[in-house]
C-alpha cells in the first residue's frame, strides 16, 4: 500500500447541500422493492443458474411477497430469453407480480428484449446507459450531447415497441449508470430528457433508477444526491425514484435507508447482498431493520433458514454464518456476561410486552428460530449460558449457588474437552456429577405418623443402598426428610444438615416429575449440592440427600470425563 494514498486516489467531492432534510427523515413504511436476484445476482455468479434454478428462486421471491421481480436479461443469452418466455407462456406470474427486464441502449437488444415478452400482462422494461466521465471519456467516447441523444433516442424506440404490444401494461425504466459517479447537473439532464420522451405524468409513471454502480463515497454523501435529484428533477410527480445502491464501501445498506430518508420510493437489490464485487444492496437487512423499528416490510420473512437454503442451492454461495438476521451465529452468545443477561431478560420477560432484550435485536421466534441456539457454551461462557441450556432443554431451573457449583464442574470438562458443549452434553455431565441415573433413596418406605400436637413426629423406615449393601434404617424427625438425616447418621456415620432446599416439577400430568436440589452440609466439613429427581416428591428430596451424600464421599464427581462420551 502506498505511503501517500492522495498521490493515486481522490477524496469524493461532497454536494455541500446546506438546507438537507434526510437526516430528520424518519421511515414509517415499506418502499417498493425490486428483486435483482435473477439478473443482477444471476450476472455475478461463476456458473449462472439454469432454468430450473431460475424457476425455484422465482417461485420463492413470489412466496416472500416481492411484487416486481426483475427475472432476466433476455437479451443476453438463450437461457435468459428461455426463462421469460416460459414465466409467460406457461402463466406463471400472478396477478399481483410484475416482471422487469432489462437491455443496453442498443437497438437490436431492445427488439430482442421486447421479442421476449409478447403476452406478457404487465412489464417493467429497463433501460440503461453509461453517463460517468470515466464511461463517456475512456469506454465510449461521446460528449455530453451525444450520451443525451443515445438515451432519448432509444427511449423513443421503447414507445414505438411498446405500441406494437398493446396487450401488455407497460411501465419503463431507466438508469443513467454509473449515477454514482456522474455530476448531478449532467445526471438531471439525461434523467431529465427522457422523462420529457416518456411524458412522465402522475397518471403515466415511470421509474427512474439512480445507481451507486460502484460505492464511491459515505452514505451521507450519496443520501445527499439523492435528495438533491428528489428536489431538482423535472417531472418528478410523474417518477417513482429507485435506488441500486452496491457494496464496495461495505455500506450498501446504510446508502439504501439513508437513501430512502433523502427522498427515494423504491429501492433494488437481492436477497443476503448477492452481486457483482462485493455484492448488491441486501433487501434482507434493510426489510428486517424496518421491522424492528416496528414497521411492517410487507415482505414475509418468517422461514428464513428455508430461504436461505433456497439462496445457497440458486446461487451456490454459502451465506456466512456471522450475516445479519440469516447467518448460523447471529442469534448465538457463547460470553458469559452476554449470555447471563440473555437468561434474566427471558425470565423477566411476559408474553406481550415489547421485544427489549439484551443482544437481541429481533425475536429469533419471528424469523423461524429457536431459542436453542440463542446461548452455546464454550471455554468463554458463563454460568448463565449453562443455566439457560438446561432449563430450556431439560426444564432443570438450577438455584443460583447450584448453578455457581455445576458451572466449576463444566469448566474442568471445557478445559480438558476444549469443544462447545450442548445441551445434551451438559445434561449428561449434570447426571454424572449428580448421579441422577444411579443414586437411589429408599427401596419399601415407610413412613409412620406418631404423636399429636407438638409432640408430633414422623418415623421414617426404609432399605438404603449404601457402599454396594442393602441396610436397613430407621429415624424419627419432623418431617420426611428430618427422619431420613437422622436415620443416615446410624446407617452411613456421615452427619447431614441442610442448608437450603428448591423443588419444581417438569412436565405436566402423568408424566410429571419432581425435581429437588438440596443444598447440604456435611459432616460439618463440606458444602455441597446434591440432586434428585422422581415422579413422587419426598423421594426426589431423599434421592437428591444421597446425591450430596455420595458427592461428599467423592463417588459421584467425575468432573474430568470427557463430554465426547455418548451421553
Amino acid at each position: 500500500m502506498l505511503k501517500q494514498p492522495d498521490r493515486k486516489y481522490r477524496a469524493f467531492a461532497p454536494i455541500g447541500l446546506k438546507d438537507r432534510t434526510w437526516p430528520d427523515a424518519v421511515l414509517t413504511k415499506a418502499p417498493i422493492w425490486l428483486s435483482t436476484d435473477l439478473r443482477d445476482g444471476n450476472q455475478a455468479l461463476v456458473e449462472p443458474m439454469d432454468i430450473a434454478r431460475k424457476m425455484r428462486m422465482f417461485e420463492q421471491l413470489v412466496a416472500i411477497g416481492f411484487k416486481e421481480i426483475e427475472v432476466g436479461f433476455p437479451s443476453a443469452s438463450q437461457v435468459e430469453f428461455d426463462f421469460v418466455r416460459k414465466l409467460i407462456e406457461e402463466n406463471r406470474i400472478s396477478d399481483d407480480v410484475t416482471i422487469q427486464v432489462l437491455t443496453q441502449a442498443r437497438d437490436h437488444l431492445i427488439t430482442r428484449t421486447f421479442e421476449s415478452l409478447q403476452g406478457a400482462p404487465r412489464a417493467i422494461v429497463h433501460l440503461y446507459n453509461a453517463v460517468a466521465p470515466v464511461m463517456r471519456k475512456v469506454v465510449l467516447g461521446m460528449d455530453e450531447d451525444e450520451i443525451v441523444e443515445l438515451a432519448t433516442t432509444h427511449a423513443e424506440m421503447f414507445k414505438d415497441c411498446a405500441a406494437k404490444q398493446p396487450h401488455t401494461q407497460w411501465t419503463f425504466q431507466y438508469s443513467p449508470e454509473m449515477f454514482s459517479g456522474t455530476d448531478l447537473a449532467f445526471s438531471k439532464r439525461v434523467v431529465d430528457a427522457v422523462t420529457a420522451v416518456w411524458d412522465a405524468t402522475p397518471q403515466n409513471k415511470c421509474i427512474i433508477n439512480l445507481p451507486s454502480t460502484v460505492e464511491h463515497s459515505t452514505p451521507n454523501i450519496f443520501a445527499d444526491m439523492i435528495e438533491w435529484m428528489q428536489r431538482n428533477l423535472a417531472r418528478r410527480d410523474g417518477i417513482v425514484l429507485s435506488v441500486h445502491p452496491h457494496n464496495d464501501r461495505g455500506t450498501g445498506t446504510a446508502a439504501g435507508e439513508l437513501a430512502l430518508m433523502a427522498g427515494a420510493d423504491r429501492i433494488e437489490g437481492c436477497l443476503f447482498g448477492n452481486g457483482e464485487r462485493t455484492g448488491n444492496l441486501d433487501l434482507v437487512n434493510v426489510a428486517l431493520n424496518l421491522y424492528t423499528q416496528g414497521v411492517s416490510p410487507e415482505l414475509d420473512f418468517s422461514r428464513i433458514d428455508d430461504i436461505r437454503a433456497t439462496v445457497e442451492h440458486c446461487n451456490q454461495i454459502p451465506v456466512h454464518p456471522r450475516h445479519p438476521y440469516v447467518g448460523d451465529l447471529v442469534y448465538t452468545s457463547f460470553s458469559g456476561s452476554h449470555q447471563d443477561a440473555i437468561k434474566k431478560a427471558f425470565s423477566a420477560r411476559k408474553e406481550g410486552d415489547i421485544w427489549d432484550m439484551p443482544y437481541l435485536p429481533i425475536d429469533p421466534k419471528d424469523v423461524g428460530r429457536s431459542y436453542e441456539a440463542v446461548i452455546r457454551v464454550n471455554s468463554q461462557s458463563g454460568k448463565g449460558g449453562m443455566a439457560y441450556l438446561l432449563e430450556s432443554e431439560y426444564g432443570i431451573e438450577m438455584p443460583r449457588r447450584l448453578q455457581m457449583e455445576f458451572m466449576q464442574t463444566v469448566q474442568r470438562v471445557m478445559d480438558v474437552a476444549g469443544k462447545e458443549l450442548s445441551a445434551a452434553d451438559l445434561y449428561a455431565l449434570f447426571e454424572r456429577e449428580y448421579g441422577l441415573k444411579t443414586v437411589h433413596a429408599l427401596q419399601h418406605r415407610v413412613l409412620e405418623e406418631q404423636g399429636e400436637g407438638d409432640k408430633a413426629s414422623i418415623v421414617l423406615r426404609g432399605d438404603l443402598q449404601w457402599d454396594g449393601e442393602t441396610c436397613h434404617i430407621e429415624g424419627r424427625g419432623n418431617g420426611p426428610i428430618d427422619a431420613f438425616i437422622h436415620a443416615l447418621v446410624d446407617a452411613t456415620g456421615h452427619a447431614v444438615r441442610v442448608i437450603d432446599y428448591h423443588q419444581h416439577a417438569i412436565g405436566a400430568g402423568a408424566d410429571a416429575q419432581a425435581v429437588a436440589y438440596l443444598e447440604l452440609r456435611v459432616d460439618e466439613s463440606q458444602t455441597l449440592f446434591g440432586v434428585g429427581i422422581d415422579a413422587d416428591t419426598i423421594s426426589a428430596s431423599l434421592k437428591a440427600i444421597v446425591s450430596g451424600l455420595e458427592r461428599a464421599r467423592g463417588q459421584g464427581a467425575r468432573s474430568a470425563q470427557s463430554v465426547a462420551e455418548p451421553a
